[in-house]
């Protein structure tokens, strides 16, 4: 309309709660992510081994069956043995799911010049990185975090209240353990996708990341003689922490806490570097 005739007016309609602006992002990220027949598909296959877990879990406690194919004792002890190897299953699959889902996040609103639009309205930087990371975050709970958490309450329920009781820490394990690698994978793949916009690149090096610097930790250890070559794979460090948290024996080589710290120091980098691109401007020389 034209301005001198002064017939415009401001909005005066329902306004969105500022508490759940982050949500904004998220439900549009989330809606575009599974338009892929591929993703949606490995989304799903990504369940198939917490089913089979959940299956070697009933038939430990079915004794009609052991009786009747003739097994003697428990063909699977649930443990915390048996609880960190499903970490480490779903804990891969998640990695791989991260490396064709988060890479398109945020490098197609700094491609298209979208940043500005979200920022000259009352949208802050810290509400638009949780909006997308929280896409990332419920995902890869989704395989990781709530399974465990049903197998984990499936067996408490079949062994009964005494075994529940003394393996409660599991599931703390179980916990800590998850929202460790989900924080992770988040700040990394998000990082990648600000700072490379190329969506296929950005999801080569998030795989790279991790399987070439498993390699580069290796032949450090192996030309030095040493253990600190671990501190450059992300996949030695959560192995680390994870075995740690399960209760199980370390491999020589770095600690716990040293790879607890080498892990925040990777996360705050990675946190860094998304808040560097991830602004109203951006200066072109």
């Amino acid at each position: 309309m034209a301005v001198y005739r002064r017939t415009y007016a401001s909005y005066t309609g329902a306004l969105t709660p500022a508490w759940s602006r982050w949500l904004v992002p998220f439900r549009y990220a989330r809606r575009n992510l599974f338009r892929s027949k591929f993703l949606t598909a490995f989304f799903v296959a990504c369940f198939f081994y917490p089913v089979l877990c959940l299956g070697g879990i009933y038939l430990t406690h079915n004794l009609s069956f052991l009786e009747r194919i003739g097994a003697r004792g428990n063909l699977l002890v649930i443990d915390n043995k048996f609880f960190y190897s499903f970490t480490a299953v779903q804990g891969w699959l998640a990695f791989i799911l991260t490396a064709f889902a988060g890479p398109g996040l945020i490098s197609g609103d700094l491609a298209n010049g979208a940043l500005p639009l979200y920022f000259c309205r009352p949208f802050s930087r810290s509400e638009y990185v949780l909006g997308k990371a929280s896409v990332l975050g419920i995902l890869i709970s989704q395989i990781t975090l709530v399974p465990g958490l049903v197998l984990f309450i499936v067996q408490a329920t079949l062994a009964g209240p005494s075994w529940a009781w003394n393996h409660l820490w599991i599931a703390g394990s179980l916990i800590l353990s998850s929202l460790v690698w989900i924080a992770i994978l988040s700040l990394l793949a998000m990082a990648l996708s600000a700072w490379v916009r190329w969506r296929i690149v950005a999801g080569a090096l998030l795989l790279a990341t991790l399987l070439f610097g498993m390699g580069l930790a290796e032949a450090i250890n192996a030309v030095l003689r040493t253990h600190y070559g671990h501190f450059v794979s992300l996949a030695h460090l959560m192995n680390a922490v994870s075995k740690t948290l399960f209760r199980m024996d370390l491999e020589p080589g770095i600690s716990a806490s040293a790879a607890g710290i080498a892990i925040l120091a990777y996360c705050g980098i990675c946190l860094a570097l998304l808040l560097k691109k991830v602004r109203a401007y951006e200066v072109i020389r």
